[in-house]
């Protein structure tokens, strides 16, 4: 009886310990859901992984729906062949929204992609990186209307378009 008494009483004393989580998922006034942490963030610190099925950038392109209004994707490019769908399988980050002035940024490591502090972030703040996202064929009004940014920063491009690698292209 003491023995088992004994073991109760260290198991209850060493039991790991819930951590609050650095994030959470709720209502954006910029877009949609969004991701906001949950309790102060430091500078370079590992937030999350964008997790989702892993498919080719052909099967992207049949999967992406090409609406009239405002454009909006979770995929996720790793590399030249494969991209990330966030949409199926995937995990919070596919509500970390766009900004152009963002407080974190998206590391390729070793064909995962994690999202990390750019600076500290204080708790209750909507979690951003620049999608900087890049499309074939030429940027129209249109396509820029399509991918619209509201970030409302002074930094605003307007759009979620990697529009200065496009103008290097041309």
């Amino acid at each position: 009886m003491v023995c088992f008494f004994s073991w109760n009483l260290w198991s209850l004393k060493f039991k790991p310990v819930a951590k609050k989580p650095k994030y959470e998922v709720k209502e954006s006034p910029v877009h949609g859901r969004g991701v906001f942490a949950a309790k102060d963030i430091k500078k370079g610190k590992k937030i999350i992984e964008y997790t989702g099925n892993i498919i080719s950038w052909e099967e992207a392109n049949q999967r992406f729906i090409d609406n009239e209004g405002h454009s909006f994707t979770m995929f996720f490019g790793i590399d030249e062949e494969r991209v990330i769908d966030g949409a199926e399988n995937g995990n919070e980050a596919r509500f970390i929204n766009h900004s152009c002035k963002p407080n974190c940024v998206a590391k390729n490591k070793e064909g995962r992609i994690f999202i990390y502090s750019k600076k500290k972030i204080k708790e209750g703040k909507e979690l951003f990186y620049d999608y900087r996202l890049e499309i074939e064929g030429k940027i129209t009004k249109k396509i820029l209307k399509k991918y619209a940014c509201f970030c409302g920063s002074k930094e605003c491009r307007g759009t979620q378009l990697d529009i200065k690698k496009k103008k290097e292209e041309s």
